[in-house]
């Protein structure tokens, strides 16, 4: 990963910039772990299947583990460690209140995919919870305490109409 011959890319990681000496293709996920010293984000299939590994590009989650860090060039990485604001104090919140972890390996990247949904969708069906967490798999089935979080978290946020005035 780290070669003497890469051009140096800077990146902005939770709103600091960072200049990291890899290559173009090195997986964000080992440039935020290894590089970097961001052990929040999860390494758990390495294929984009399980969601352990999901931070933010410009407030969108993204698998990490196949991301290339070129990809993340010039856009806001956002990952656990930096995650801060409103939505991300009740989704927080209501884990902690619900007690949603039980291994809690997934729960960074449980986490990131629950406050990219509620930053875009503040009052979430449970078909719009399903479909935003879709890609984060959890060994230990606590999928309901995770859907109840969220609808928490909602209820703990101002409704749109009320954000804008």
């Amino acid at each position: 990963m780290n070669t003497p011959n890469s051009d140096p890319i800077t990146l902005v990681v939770n709103g600091a910039p960072a200049t990291v000496g890899v290559d173009a293709d090195t997986p964000l996920l080992w440039v935020l772990r290894q590089t970097l010293g961001l052990p929040g984000t999860k390494f758990g299939c390495g294929i984009a299947a399980c969601g352990a590994c999901t931070v933010h590009l410009d407030g969108v989650p993204v698998p990490a583990c196949v991301t290339p860090v070129s990809a993340a060039v010039g856009k806001a990485v956002t990952t656990i460690e930096g995650l801060r604001g409103a939505v991300a104090e009740a989704v927080q919140s209501s884990w902690a209140a619900l007690d949603v972890p039980q291994c809690g390996y997934c729960q960074s990247g449980q986490v990131m995919s629950a406050v990219a949904l509620l930053s875009a969708n503040a009052t979430p069906s449970d078909a719009d919870i399903n479909t935003a967490m879709q890609g984060n798999l959890c060994r230990c089935g606590a999928y309901p305490r995770i859907r109840a979080a969220i609808h928490r978290a909602a209820e703990a946020l101002p409704t749109r109409q009320q954000r804008s005035t």
